[in-house]
C-alpha cells in the first residue's frame, strides 16, 4: 500500500503529512463492511466536505474568469462542472480508479469504473487535500483539473454528451428524433445567452440555457433525459 500511496501522491502532485487522510479518501464503505469495521474510516464524510470545497473553488474560478456573467449563468456552469460525469471524467484522466479500496462485491461489479464511485472519491480527495494542506493546496489541485474546462465550457460535453445519450434513448424506445428550437437569445454580441426548447414529437420535454447554442442544447438534452428516465412506463 505504501508504494501505491507514493504513486498516487505523484499523480496529485502533493505529499501528505497525514497519509491516513489519503487512505480514508480512497476507502469505499464496502471495504470496511467486509473487513468488519465501521463507516468512520470510509470516504463518505470526506466526500461531504469535498463537495463544499469544490463548489467554493469552482465558484471562485468562474467569478474571476467571467466578470460579466450573472449569477444564473455562473451557477449553471458551476453545477455542470461539479456533475458526476465530469468528476468521473477527471478521475479517469488521473487514473484514480487504480487506487480504490473496494469490497469484493464492488470489485466484481466493476466498481473501479463506476461514475458514482469515481466522482465520490474525487470529492473526498479534494477534502483530504484541504484538511492536510489547507485551502491553497486544494485550490492548486482543482485549478489544475478544471482550468481548461472553465476556459472553454463547450469542452464539458466530453464528460457527457447528453444529446447523443438522448438520441439513443429515444431511438431505443421508438420515439421520434428530438427537435431543438431556439426560443430566445439575448445580450451583446460578445456575451450572448441562448435558450432552447427541446421537443419530442409535439411535446416539450426540456429547456436549456447557455452562453453558446451548443451548451444550451446540451443542457436541454440533459434535463429531458433525466425527466424521461425518471418516469416509468411510457413517459410520452
Amino acid at each position: 500500500m505504501t508504494t501505491n500511496i507514493q504513486q498516487l501522491e505523484q499523480l496529485l502532485e502533493y505529499t501528505f503529512h497525514d497519509r491516513t487522510l489519503l487512505v480514508q479518501a480512497l476507502t469505499h464503505p464496502s471495504y470496511l463492511n467486509e473487513a468488519g469495521g465501521n463507516n468512520g474510516g470510509d470516504y463518505q464524510r470526506l466526500e461531504f466536505l469535498g463537495d463544499a470545497v469544490l463548489g467554493l473553488l469552482l465558484a471562485e474560478m468562474l467569478y474571476i474568469r467571467y466578470p460579466d456573467w450573472d449569477e444564473g449563468a455562473l451557477s449553471q456552469l458551476r453545477s455542470r462542472l461539479a456533475g458526476q460525469d465530469v468528476l468521473a471524467d477527471r478521475a479517469r484522466m488521473l487514473g484514480i480508479g487504480n487506487y480504490f479500496l473496494l469490497g469484493r462485491g464492488e470489485e466484481h461489479t466493476a466498481g473501479r469504473e463506476k461514475d458514482s464511485i469515481l466522482a465520490d472519491v474525487m470529492e473526498s480527495l479534494i477534502a483530504a487535500l484541504y484538511q492536510d494542506g489547507g485551502l491553497q493546496t486544494a485550490r492548486t489541485f482543482v485549478v489544475r483539473l478544471f482550468e481548461k474546462l472553465v476556459g472553454d465550457p463547450e469542452m464539458i460535453a466530453l464528460g457527457r454528451d447528453s444529446k447523443s445519450e438522448l438520441q439513443e434513448y429515444l431511438s431505443s424506445n421508438d420515439y421520434p428524433a428530438p427537435e431543438y428550437r431556439l426560443m430566445e437569445q439575448s445580450g451583446p454580441p460578445h456575451d450572448r445567452t441562448f435558450v432552447f426548447q427541446l421537443l419530442v414529437g409535439d411535446k416539450a420535454v426540456g429547456f436549456g440555457q447557455g452562453k453558446s447554442k451548443k451548451i444550451a442544447q446540451q443542457a436541454a438534452a440533459a434535463k429531458a433525459l433525466d425527466k424521461l428516465q425518471s418516469v416509468a412506463g411510457h413517459p410520452l
